[in-house]
Protein backbone atom coordinates (compact mmCIF):
# COMPACT_ATOMS: atom_id res chain seq x y z
CA UNK A 1 0.00 0.00 0.00
CA UNK A 2 3.12 2.06 0.87
CA UNK A 3 4.50 1.52 -2.22
CA UNK A 4 1.50 2.12 -4.66
CA UNK A 5 1.13 5.73 -2.39
CA UNK A 6 4.77 6.40 -3.33
CA UNK A 7 4.10 6.27 -7.39
CA UNK A 8 0.84 8.05 -7.13
CA UNK A 9 2.94 10.67 -5.38
CA UNK A 10 5.37 10.69 -7.89
CA UNK A 11 3.18 10.88 -10.73
CA UNK A 12 1.32 13.90 -9.21
CA UNK A 13 4.71 15.32 -8.76
CA UNK A 14 5.60 14.76 -12.57
CA UNK A 15 2.32 15.97 -13.41
CA UNK A 16 2.91 19.35 -11.47
CA UNK A 17 6.47 19.77 -12.72
CA UNK A 18 5.09 19.42 -16.33
CA UNK A 19 2.82 21.97 -15.49
CA UNK A 20 4.89 24.37 -14.05
CA UNK A 21 6.97 23.89 -17.77
CA UNK A 22 3.80 24.34 -19.59
CA UNK A 23 3.50 27.15 -17.90
CA UNK A 24 7.05 28.31 -18.09
CA UNK A 25 7.31 28.10 -21.42
CA UNK A 26 3.80 29.64 -22.24
CA UNK A 27 5.09 33.11 -20.40
CA UNK A 28 8.39 32.38 -22.35
CA UNK A 29 6.38 32.12 -25.34
CA UNK A 30 4.04 35.05 -24.66
CA UNK A 31 7.15 37.50 -24.07
CA UNK A 32 8.61 36.18 -27.25
CA UNK A 33 5.62 36.73 -29.51
CA UNK A 34 5.48 40.49 -27.92
CA UNK A 35 8.92 41.11 -28.40
CA UNK A 36 8.79 39.72 -31.80
CA UNK A 37 5.46 41.97 -33.03
CA UNK A 38 7.14 45.23 -31.01
CA UNK A 39 10.11 44.95 -32.95
CA UNK A 40 8.26 44.38 -36.46
CA UNK A 41 6.35 47.06 -35.58
CA UNK A 42 8.99 49.75 -34.95
CA UNK A 43 10.77 48.05 -38.22
CA UNK A 44 7.22 49.42 -40.63
CA UNK A 45 7.33 52.65 -38.30
CA UNK A 46 10.99 53.09 -38.80
CA UNK A 47 10.38 52.45 -42.29
CA UNK A 48 7.65 53.99 -43.48
CA UNK A 49 6.28 56.50 -40.58
CA UNK A 50 9.33 58.18 -38.65
CA UNK A 51 12.93 57.77 -37.96
CA UNK A 52 14.97 59.10 -35.29
CA UNK A 53 18.24 60.88 -35.75
CA UNK A 54 21.29 62.93 -34.15
CA UNK A 55 22.74 65.74 -34.82
CA UNK A 56 26.51 64.54 -34.94
CA UNK A 57 28.11 68.10 -36.62
CA UNK A 58 27.58 71.79 -35.77
CA UNK A 59 26.86 72.87 -39.59
CA UNK A 60 22.96 73.35 -38.59
CA UNK A 61 23.67 75.69 -35.55
CA UNK A 62 22.35 77.99 -33.96
CA UNK A 63 19.05 76.50 -35.46
CA UNK A 64 19.71 72.92 -34.47
CA UNK A 65 22.89 72.01 -32.18
CA UNK A 66 25.20 69.58 -31.88
CA UNK A 67 24.07 66.71 -29.57
CA UNK A 68 20.04 67.42 -30.54
CA UNK A 69 18.29 64.40 -31.65
CA UNK A 70 15.74 64.62 -33.70
CA UNK A 71 12.26 62.99 -34.69
CA UNK A 72 12.40 63.22 -38.54
CA UNK A 73 9.42 62.63 -40.73
CA UNK A 74 9.16 60.12 -43.63
CA UNK A 75 5.35 60.54 -44.29
CA UNK A 76 5.47 64.38 -44.98
CA UNK A 77 7.15 63.68 -48.15
CA UNK A 78 6.26 59.96 -48.74
CA UNK A 79 8.72 57.03 -47.48
CA UNK A 80 10.94 54.89 -49.94
CA UNK A 81 9.83 50.82 -50.10
CA UNK A 82 13.06 49.11 -49.05
CA UNK A 83 16.53 49.75 -51.36
CA UNK A 84 18.80 47.22 -49.72
CA UNK A 85 18.74 43.27 -47.98
CA UNK A 86 20.01 44.14 -44.21
CA UNK A 87 20.11 43.87 -40.55
CA UNK A 88 17.22 45.99 -39.33
CA UNK A 89 18.45 48.84 -37.16
CA UNK A 90 22.03 48.77 -38.18
CA UNK A 91 24.02 49.76 -41.59
CA UNK A 92 24.93 46.26 -42.09
CA UNK A 93 23.49 45.65 -45.48
CA UNK A 94 24.04 42.62 -48.63
CA UNK A 95 26.15 44.32 -50.77
CA UNK A 96 25.46 44.23 -54.71
CA UNK A 97 22.01 43.97 -54.01
CA UNK A 98 20.06 47.07 -54.40
CA UNK A 99 16.09 45.73 -54.72
CA UNK A 100 13.59 47.57 -57.03
CA UNK A 101 12.48 50.61 -55.28
CA UNK A 102 9.51 53.51 -55.49
CA UNK A 103 8.47 56.32 -53.20
CA UNK A 104 5.02 56.02 -51.49
CA UNK A 105 2.83 59.42 -51.87
CA UNK A 106 3.61 62.10 -49.34
CA UNK A 107 0.91 64.69 -48.25
CA UNK A 108 3.63 67.77 -49.23
CA UNK A 109 6.46 68.05 -51.45
CA UNK A 110 9.89 69.85 -49.93
CA UNK A 111 9.54 73.55 -49.80
CA UNK A 112 12.48 76.11 -50.72
CA UNK A 113 13.56 76.62 -46.84
CA UNK A 114 12.59 73.24 -45.21
CA UNK A 115 15.49 71.20 -43.41
CA UNK A 116 15.82 67.87 -44.23
CA UNK A 117 17.59 65.06 -43.75
CA UNK A 118 19.04 63.17 -47.35
CA UNK A 119 21.48 60.54 -47.56
CA UNK A 120 24.83 61.81 -48.84
CA UNK A 121 24.58 61.97 -52.42
CA UNK A 122 28.77 61.33 -52.42
CA UNK A 123 29.13 58.67 -50.66
CA UNK A 124 30.22 55.57 -52.59
CA UNK A 125 26.88 53.11 -51.77
CA UNK A 126 23.49 51.54 -52.30
CA UNK A 127 21.44 55.13 -51.80
CA UNK A 128 19.46 53.96 -48.24
CA UNK A 129 23.10 52.58 -46.99
CA UNK A 130 24.33 56.16 -47.63
CA UNK A 131 25.58 58.63 -44.30
CA UNK A 132 22.46 60.73 -43.52
CA UNK A 133 22.91 64.23 -43.93
CA UNK A 134 20.28 67.25 -42.30
CA UNK A 135 20.63 70.40 -44.30
CA UNK A 136 18.28 73.44 -45.35
CA UNK A 137 17.01 73.36 -48.79
CA UNK A 138 17.47 76.72 -50.37
CA UNK A 139 17.23 76.19 -53.65
CA UNK A 140 14.31 74.16 -55.42
CA UNK A 141 14.23 72.01 -58.93
CA UNK A 142 14.56 74.85 -61.53
CA UNK A 143 15.46 78.03 -59.47
CA UNK A 144 18.09 80.08 -60.62
CA UNK A 145 21.28 81.02 -58.25
CA UNK A 146 24.14 82.62 -57.49
CA UNK A 147 26.21 83.75 -54.53
CA UNK A 148 28.18 86.79 -54.08
CA UNK A 149 29.74 88.00 -51.22
CA UNK A 150 29.02 84.85 -49.47
CA UNK A 151 24.95 86.08 -50.29
CA UNK A 152 23.03 83.60 -51.67
CA UNK A 153 20.65 84.99 -54.40
CA UNK A 154 17.70 83.01 -55.65
CA UNK A 155 15.96 83.67 -58.88
CA UNK A 156 17.88 87.17 -58.61
CA UNK A 157 16.82 88.12 -55.02
CA UNK A 158 18.84 87.92 -52.33
CA UNK A 159 17.70 84.55 -50.08
CA UNK A 160 15.24 85.07 -47.23
CA UNK A 161 16.96 85.72 -43.73
CA UNK A 162 16.86 83.35 -40.97
CA UNK A 163 17.53 84.57 -37.02
CA UNK A 164 19.55 81.33 -36.43
CA UNK A 165 22.14 81.33 -39.91
CA UNK A 166 25.63 82.29 -38.53
CA UNK A 167 29.15 82.99 -40.61
CA UNK A 168 32.33 84.99 -40.20
CA UNK A 169 32.83 88.67 -39.08
CA UNK A 170 35.94 90.03 -38.87
CA UNK A 171 35.92 91.96 -35.42
CA UNK A 172 38.50 95.12 -34.82
CA UNK A 173 39.11 96.16 -31.16
CA UNK A 174 41.02 99.65 -29.83
CA UNK A 175 44.56 99.67 -29.99
CA UNK A 176 45.81 97.59 -26.99
CA UNK A 177 43.11 95.88 -25.86
CA UNK A 178 42.07 92.45 -26.17
CA UNK A 179 38.64 90.65 -27.33
CA UNK A 180 37.78 88.30 -24.41
CA UNK A 181 36.75 84.88 -25.35
CA UNK A 182 34.90 84.28 -22.44
CA UNK A 183 32.61 87.08 -23.40
CA UNK A 184 32.82 86.31 -26.62
CA UNK A 185 31.05 82.64 -26.09
CA UNK A 186 28.68 84.49 -23.34
CA UNK A 187 26.98 86.20 -25.84
CA UNK A 188 26.79 82.89 -28.35
CA UNK A 189 29.50 83.61 -30.53
CA UNK A 190 32.51 81.90 -31.08
CA UNK A 191 36.13 83.18 -31.49
CA UNK A 192 38.09 81.72 -34.66
CA UNK A 193 41.30 83.34 -34.42
CA UNK A 194 43.33 86.32 -34.14
CA UNK A 195 44.71 88.55 -36.88
CA UNK A 196 46.70 90.69 -36.62
CA UNK A 197 47.25 93.30 -33.33
CA UNK A 198 43.40 94.03 -33.19
CA UNK A 199 41.67 92.20 -35.51
CA UNK A 200 39.53 88.79 -34.82
CA UNK A 201 37.74 86.28 -37.13
CA UNK A 202 34.28 85.70 -35.09
CA UNK A 203 31.36 83.01 -36.10
CA UNK A 204 27.73 84.57 -35.22
CA UNK A 205 24.73 85.41 -36.34
CA UNK A 206 23.46 88.72 -37.91
CA UNK A 207 22.07 89.87 -34.45
CA UNK A 208 25.19 89.04 -31.94
CA UNK A 209 27.75 90.97 -34.42
CA UNK A 210 25.01 93.81 -34.65
CA UNK A 211 25.16 93.75 -30.66
CA UNK A 212 28.81 93.30 -30.78
CA UNK A 213 29.22 96.39 -32.99
CA UNK A 214 27.67 98.24 -29.54
CA UNK A 215 30.55 96.91 -27.33
CA UNK A 216 33.06 99.62 -26.19
CA UNK A 217 36.14 98.00 -26.78
CA UNK A 218 34.86 97.28 -30.53
CA UNK A 219 35.82 99.82 -33.45
CA UNK A 220 33.95 97.81 -36.22
CA UNK A 221 32.29 94.23 -37.02
CA UNK A 222 32.16 93.49 -41.06
CA UNK A 223 31.37 89.90 -42.51
CA UNK A 224 34.56 88.04 -43.15
CA UNK A 225 34.31 87.28 -47.56
CA UNK A 226 36.80 85.47 -49.37
CA UNK A 227 38.47 87.56 -52.51
CA UNK A 228 35.97 86.01 -55.82
CA UNK A 229 39.88 85.22 -57.49
CA UNK A 230 40.80 83.17 -53.80
CA UNK A 231 40.94 79.24 -55.67
CA UNK A 232 39.72 77.66 -52.42
CA UNK A 233 39.06 74.89 -54.36
CA UNK A 234 41.76 74.07 -56.59
CA UNK A 235 42.57 70.81 -55.55
CA UNK A 236 38.88 70.18 -54.83
CA UNK A 237 37.98 66.40 -54.21
CA UNK A 238 34.45 67.67 -55.66
CA UNK A 239 33.76 68.14 -59.99
CA UNK A 240 30.68 70.11 -58.89
CA UNK A 241 32.98 73.02 -57.15
CA UNK A 242 36.03 72.42 -59.17
CA UNK A 243 34.21 74.54 -61.32
CA UNK A 244 34.46 77.52 -59.28
CA UNK A 245 37.18 79.48 -56.91
CA UNK A 246 35.23 79.54 -53.75
CA UNK A 247 32.34 79.30 -51.45
CA UNK A 248 31.65 82.81 -50.70
CA UNK A 249 31.30 83.30 -54.54
CA UNK A 250 29.41 80.73 -57.72
CA UNK A 251 28.30 81.87 -60.70
CA UNK A 252 25.11 81.56 -61.72
CA UNK A 253 23.59 78.09 -62.73
CA UNK A 254 20.27 76.70 -62.60
CA UNK A 255 19.16 73.58 -59.93
CA UNK A 256 18.24 70.61 -62.26
CA UNK A 257 14.56 69.43 -62.31
CA UNK A 258 13.15 66.63 -64.28
CA UNK A 259 12.49 66.99 -68.16
CA UNK A 260 14.65 69.59 -68.11
CA UNK A 261 17.13 69.18 -71.58
CA UNK A 262 20.57 71.06 -71.00
CA UNK A 263 23.43 71.74 -73.50
CA UNK A 264 26.93 70.26 -72.50
CA UNK A 265 29.93 72.30 -72.53
CA UNK A 266 33.39 71.68 -71.02
CA UNK A 267 32.79 75.09 -69.12
CA UNK A 268 30.21 73.57 -67.22
CA UNK A 269 30.40 69.75 -67.63
CA UNK A 270 31.47 69.98 -63.93
CA UNK A 271 27.73 71.10 -62.55
CA UNK A 272 26.15 67.92 -64.12
CA UNK A 273 28.95 64.66 -64.30
CA UNK A 274 27.57 63.59 -60.96
CA UNK A 275 23.90 64.12 -61.88
CA UNK A 276 24.83 62.01 -65.42
CA UNK A 277 26.91 59.27 -64.50
CA UNK A 278 26.69 59.05 -60.69
CA UNK A 279 23.12 59.68 -60.20
CA UNK A 280 21.56 58.78 -63.35
CA UNK A 281 23.63 55.82 -64.22
CA UNK A 282 25.09 56.44 -67.67
CA UNK A 283 28.84 56.23 -69.12
CA UNK A 284 29.95 59.28 -70.40
CA UNK A 285 33.16 59.99 -72.67
CA UNK A 286 34.48 63.53 -72.96
CA UNK A 287 36.75 64.12 -76.23
CA UNK A 288 37.45 67.90 -75.86
CA UNK A 289 34.30 69.71 -76.59
CA UNK A 290 32.16 66.80 -78.10
CA UNK A 291 30.49 64.45 -75.10
CA UNK A 292 29.38 60.50 -75.84
CA UNK A 293 26.39 59.25 -73.77
CA UNK A 294 26.02 55.93 -73.67
CA UNK A 295 27.95 55.55 -77.10
CA UNK A 296 26.03 58.09 -78.69
CA UNK A 297 27.83 61.24 -79.70
CA UNK A 298 25.63 64.40 -78.37
CA UNK A 299 26.16 67.29 -76.65
CA UNK A 300 22.58 67.26 -75.51
CA UNK A 301 21.20 65.37 -71.90
CA UNK A 302 17.50 65.27 -70.37
CA UNK A 303 17.65 65.09 -66.52
CA UNK A 304 15.47 62.21 -64.84
CA UNK A 305 14.75 63.54 -61.89
CA UNK A 306 14.58 66.44 -59.70
CA UNK A 307 17.21 67.92 -58.00
CA UNK A 308 17.87 70.18 -54.12
CA UNK A 309 20.82 73.09 -53.53
CA UNK A 310 21.11 72.71 -49.37
CA UNK A 311 23.30 74.71 -47.08
CA UNK A 312 24.33 74.77 -43.33
CA UNK A 313 22.66 76.96 -41.23
CA UNK A 314 26.11 77.21 -39.83
CA UNK A 315 27.81 78.68 -43.60
CA UNK A 316 30.94 78.77 -42.92
CA UNK A 317 30.97 75.70 -41.45
CA UNK A 318 29.42 73.79 -43.66
CA UNK A 319 30.21 71.28 -46.40
CA UNK A 320 27.52 71.26 -48.56
CA UNK A 321 26.13 72.21 -51.75
CA UNK A 322 28.31 74.36 -52.48
CA UNK A 323 31.22 71.70 -52.65
CA UNK A 324 29.71 68.60 -53.92
CA UNK A 325 26.79 69.73 -55.61
CA UNK A 326 22.84 68.83 -55.51
CA UNK A 327 20.83 66.59 -53.85
CA UNK A 328 18.93 63.78 -56.12
CA UNK A 329 14.95 63.20 -54.96
CA UNK A 330 15.54 59.77 -54.87
CA UNK A 331 18.23 60.92 -51.77
CA UNK A 332 15.47 62.85 -49.65
CA UNK A 333 14.54 60.99 -46.56
CA UNK A 334 12.49 63.29 -44.76
CA UNK A 335 11.90 66.32 -43.20
CA UNK A 336 13.16 67.19 -39.78
CA UNK A 337 10.18 67.69 -37.44
CA UNK A 338 10.64 67.64 -33.42
CA UNK A 339 13.82 67.67 -31.23
CA UNK A 340 13.20 64.95 -28.70
CA UNK A 341 16.15 65.18 -26.37
CA UNK A 342 19.23 67.30 -26.50
CA UNK A 343 22.50 66.71 -24.83
CA UNK A 344 25.49 68.89 -24.43
CA UNK A 345 28.68 67.04 -24.82
CA UNK A 346 30.62 70.42 -22.78
CA UNK A 347 28.26 70.14 -19.66
CA UNK A 348 27.33 66.75 -19.35
CA UNK A 349 23.98 67.74 -18.96
CA UNK A 350 20.64 67.47 -20.91
CA UNK A 351 19.51 71.24 -22.43
CA UNK A 352 15.94 70.52 -20.73
CA UNK A 353 14.95 74.06 -23.21
CA UNK A 354 15.19 72.20 -26.07
CA UNK A 355 13.48 69.20 -25.28
CA UNK A 356 9.94 68.40 -27.39
CA UNK A 357 10.86 71.71 -29.42
CA UNK A 358 9.16 71.55 -32.52
CA UNK A 359 11.23 72.38 -35.56
CA UNK A 360 10.57 75.26 -37.47
CA UNK A 361 11.37 76.05 -40.81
Amino acid sequence: MADQLSKEERKKRREKRNNQNEKAKSWLREWLDALMFAAVAALIIRTFFFEAYRIPTPSMEKTLLTGDFLIVSKINYGPRTPMVLGVPFTNIHLPGLVLPWTRLPGFEEVERNDIVVFNYPIDLAPIAAKTNYIKRAVGMPGDSLYLDDAQLYVNGEKATPFPGIQQTYTVKVRDRVRLSPAKVKAAGAQLYRQQGSNGYRVNMTKQIAEKMSQWPEVTSVDPFVLPEDFNEFRQSKFNFSSGFNNHHHLSPFKVPSAGDTVSLTPENYHIYENIITRYEGNNVEQNADQFIINGEETNKYTIQQDYYFVMGDNRDNSEDSRFWGFVPQSHIVGKAGMIYFSWDSERWFPRFGRLLDVIHD
